[in-house]
């Protein structure tokens, strides 16, 4: 199903079918008379009556061609509960052969000027849905008509949330792509699109990345047969020359394990391994088609980690960009692998003002904060608090994990700087945070997201149906808002 939406800015003259009506958290009905009879007035009260008023959203069907949707507005709601009421408003009107709602903002009581925008950015995240291989797809379209002189949001504010349905849902389909599909080679074709958006975009490929120097990035790859590519997506939208914020995505599109063979119950998901990467590329179009104005830059490692004659061997020892060699004792422990390189090149070639990497990193972190939380590892205290406010603003949440100096020994080699695994067992997800600060040489404010748990979903959230959450889009986007803009 797909929703179009229409915008008013006028009085809803005439008492429409299919409407949707807001009222306060008592449902008390009595400013409801402009836009419904006193009848259908009366018959809703008493059904109210006789309901528990925890809930927050009724349907009414008064007729067989008649609707009326009832949203109580408590006060002091959370932008993300807002948007959690349109997810629930989506999953009410997905039903039934209704094809178009009025939306009344004049019903509205809040004071928050970008309720509506809210509450149909929850609704339109819940809506997607990925059919692309789908042999029958559902052809149903629903149009929302959003009346009213007060609540109606203006236009630079319904396109700054377009945009941000837009990067999430880019990130959606990343995500959601089969590994025989979205194969480095294609990924890379698909980010050089992005100059269509205004993005400086550079794909780095195979002897490009042999003349930097990138073989920890290029171990993980050589197995297959397709390339592997370092990709930097720029934008340029501050008026200074201020230093970019930069965002590394670990992009490996499809993970076997390599050598260190991965359970066939374990594999089958590891189409969403490049999910962190994905996050970027659509925070990166987020940016670019709201015009932010800021510096950013994304920079993406992307490989596949097969099995064949030419794959990396346990035992293996590779020099990383940065110069460091890395004892490969598990091929299954490969993103850190991706993100090493590209961590040390983002930091020197684009001098940041900081370094968020994302990545589905551990499994470990998932045993940890489940699919409740995101792990967060960082060396600055500012920039981690910045990042848990933004991720409670919008429900992504993200929850503090330590680094030590005696978890960093554990990944010491005897003979090479380091290895990529820790050789006691245990901390998977911080040792594995202990290795990418490593390649962090110039004490740039770093945090490390580990979003194992979070980038896909077998049994949906508030805000989607299940499969690719497109986690993070939005967390950065807030940070971004409410710290550098």
């Amino acid at each position: 199903m797909s929703i179009r939406i229409n915008y008013k800015n006028t009085v809803l003259k005439n008492r429409q079918n299919n409407l949707i009506l807001f009222t306060n958290e008592k449902f008390n009905t009595k400013s409801l008379n402009r836009y419904i009879s006193n009848s259908e007035n009366s018959y809703i009260s008493d059904l109210l009556k006789s309901n528990n008023l925890e809930k927050n959203l009724f349907v009414f069907e008064l007729s067989s061609k008649k609707t009326i949707v009832l949203i109580s507005v408590k006060k002091n709601l959370k932008n993300y509960e807002i948007e959690n009421l349109g997810a629930e408003l989506y999953g009410r009107i997905n039903y039934g052969n209704n094809k178009e709602y009025f939306i009344n903002t004049d019903s509205i009581n809040t004071s928050n000027d970008n309720f509506i925008c809210h509450l149909l950015h929850g609704l339109k995240l819940k809506s997607y849905e990925f059919n692309k291989y789908k042999s029958k797809k559902e052809k149903r379209l629903i149009t929302l008509s959003v009346f009213g002189n007060k609540n109606n949001p203006s236009i630079k504010n319904r396109l700054k949330f377009n945009a941000l349905e837009e990067g999430t849902f880019y990130t959606r389909d990343l995500v959601s792509e089969p590994g025989n599909v979205l194969h480095p080679d294609e990924y890379a074709r698909r980010l050089k699109l992005l100059k269509n958006n205004g993005l400086k975009v550079n794909i780095y490929d195979v002897n490009k990345l042999k003349k930097l120097g990138m073989n920890a990035l290029l171990g993980v790859g050589q197995g297959s047969i397709r390339g592997s590519y370092l990709v930097t997506i720029e934008w340029n939208g501050a008026k200074n020359n201020s230093k970019p914020l930069a965002f590394v995505g670990k992009g490996v599109c499809f993970d076997t394990g390599g050598y260190s063979l991965k359970p066939a119950k374990f594999m089958e998901d590891m189409t969403y391994d490049m999910a962190g990467s994905a996050t970027v590329v659509g925070l990166m179009k987020n940016l670019a088609l709201r015009k932010a104005k800021i510096n950013a830059v994304g920079v993406v490692g992307l490989v596949e980690n097969m099995v064949s004659g030419n794959a990396q061997r346990p035992g293996d020892i590779v020099k990383s960009y940065s110069g460091k060699t890395i004892e490969i004792l598990n091929t299954d422990a490969e993103g850190r692998l991706v993100l090493a390189d590209a961590l040390t090149f983002t930091e020197r070639k684009f001098k940041p003002k900081f370094i968020i990497d994302l990545a589905t990193l551990t499994g470990a972190i998932i045993v940890s904060l489940g699919s409740e939380y995101a792990g967060l590892f960082s060396n600055n205290d500012k920039l981690s608090k910045q990042l848990l406010a933004a991720g409670e603003k919008v429900n992504e949440k993200l929850w503090r994990m330590p680094l030590h100096q005696n978890f960093d020994k554990l990944i010491n080699s005897k003979n090479a700087d380091m290895q990529n695994i820790n050789y006691v067992g245990g901390a998977g997800s911080t040792t594995a945070a202990q290795f990418l600060q490593r390649f962090i040489l110039d004490k740039t404010p770093w945090a490390h997201l580990d979003i194992a748990g979070m980038a896909f979903s077998k049994y949906g959230g508030a805000l989607n149906s299940g499969g690719a959450t497109g986690y993070g889009v939005r967390l950065l986007n807030q940070l971004i808002e409410d710290n550098y803009e």
